[in-house]
């Protein structure tokens, strides 16, 4: 009789790991960027669940101003609007993030039924959104996780009033060019009849916006960083992220604050199979943030199709909301 040896083998099955999916338009963008003259990266690859996560720190600094002036003016915006939507309507909020800023008008407005948040960063979002869902337990929260720079293919609306949303002076981190085309794709994604509420932050005492990005306890630095981090975990990266300064000024001629990171030595890294040479003192440029004028926002707005309809500015001028209309 033959042995159970004989009988029945045993193959050895090697199982290969699994490959992670990877963002091609990440890679694109990150390899373009890092193949300028000027390196750079773009501001909305900040935001994974920690770069996320650290932005929720650097808002509630005191030297980071912008949040909590705007969180103390929506109030005051939000009883001035709610007898100016008097049908039921929805509320789009572009990179939406932690939703807290949305709270005064959701509380204020009455008329608001359903909320729709766009966000790059899904867990993030998803997080945020069942808080929120807890809060307003009778407001239907449909969360969209997709780039807010293009046009967004919203769910159903059953013809509300759409109001889009977008607080934090984030278009500033936009050139006046790319500001104007974000403004010319939200009213793409809202449609006709539409409205945007949208927090700007002004010009003001340099030494001012200097502290607010430049913190003592170095979250901000923390922050700049951890996109290189971000890197190196989805696109096999070998940044030394320690190897890198933060460092951001305000350029008075360009009326921004930039932020960059310095290669505090000469280095090679290695970026999805291409090597990216440095200088020592050589910087990746990661983001702008504008600051305008009233007159200079109502220009930018107006040139993208809206209306300036309602402003409201913050004491000592620190901060500016703006309710435009779609005028197609």
């Amino acid at each position: 009789m033959p042995s159970a040896q004989t009988l029945f083998h045993t193959q050895e099955v090697t199982i290969a790991p699994l490959t992670p999916v990877v963002d091609r338009n990440f890679v694109d963008d990150v390899l373009t960027g890092l193949a300028l003259p000027q390196k750079q990266l773009q501001a909305k690859y900040f935001y994974d669940q920690q770069g996320s996560d650290y932005f929720d720190q650097i808002c509630q600094l005191p030297e980071y101003y912008p949040y909590q002036t705007e969180l103390n003016l929506l109030p005051r915006v939000a009883s001035d609007l709610a007898d100016s939507f008097s049908s039921d309507c929805t509320i789009v909020e572009f990179g939406a993030g932690s939703l807290v800023k949305i709270k005064p008008l959701l509380s204020t407005i009455s008329n608001i039924r359903q909320f729709i948040p766009i966000d790059i960063s899904g867990i993030h979002l998803e997080m945020a959104c069942q808080q929120l869902q807890t809060d307003y337990p009778k407001l239907a929260v449909k969360p969209v996780v997709a780039d807010f720079c293009f046009p967004v293919d919203l769910p159903a609306l059953d013809h509300q009033q759409k109001i889009g949303f977008f607080p934090g002076s984030t278009i500033g981190n936009f050139c006046p060019a790319q500001a104007a085309r974000f403004l010319e794709n939200a009213r793409c994604t809202l449609g006709p009849d539409s409205c945007l509420l949208i927090g700007v932050d002004t010009k003001k005492s340099p030494s001012y916006l200097h502290r607010a990005y430049n913190d003592a306890d170095g979250i901000t630095a923390r922050f700049n960083r951890n996109i290189l981090t971000r890197i190196n975990r989805e696109l096999g990266a070998n940044f030394n992220p320690e190897n890198f300064e933060h460092y951001a000024f305000y350029n008075a001629g360009q009326g921004r604050i930039e932020m960059h990171l310095v290669s505090t030595e000469q280095q090679v890294v290695d970026v999805f199979g291409s090597a990216v040479a440095f200088a020592a003192g050589e910087s990746i440029h990661t983001e702008n943030s504008y600051k305008y004028t009233p007159d200079e926002f109502c220009q930018l707005a107006q040139s993208a199709g809206w209306q300036v309809e309602r402003s409201w500015l913050a004491e000592q001028d620190l901060f500016a909301t703006y309710l435009l209309r779609n005028r197609c």
